[in-house]
């Protein structure tokens, strides 16, 4: 049987990681939503000067884009804060079902995972 619980330098490493993965996330967040609402005011202005369907419904597609990027990045953001709650709680990478420890590789590609690779793949 190996460790029960992560070290506390481990967890500074993992919530480090996280903050700075929030960071990111938070950024691309704002970004995505300046792009979508640019757009929006310049369709509002230019749609009366369109010169051809297929160019509106270009840009239409691509506010979608941009608006499903903001509600996507905005759900990996509320994940990343969930595995910081689970860092402070003492709860974050022990796996729900065996209770071990989730190995370092499936915390850094899913922080916020409540179960190992091993207990997922029984599911």
């Amino acid at each position: 049987m190996g460790k029960s619980k992560w070290t506390k330098k481990d967890l500074d490493e993992f919530k480090n990681y996280i903050s700075d993965k929030r960071k990111k996330v938070i950024e691309e967040v704002d970004q995505a939503k300046q792009r979508a609402e640019d757009m929006l005011k310049n369709d509002s202005t230019n749609a009366i000067y369109s010169s051809h369907m297929a160019d509106a419904g270009s840009d239409l597609v691509e506010m979608e884009k941009a608006y499903y990027f903001v509600q996507r990045e905005s759900q990996f953001l509320k994940y990343l804060n969930r595995a910081i709650d689970m860092i402070e709680k003492g709860t974050f990478g022990i796996c729900s079902g065996c209770q071990e420890l989730i190995s370092k590789e499936r915390l850094m590609e899913v922080p916020h995972t409540r179960s190992c690779f091993a207990c997922k793949s029984k599911r």
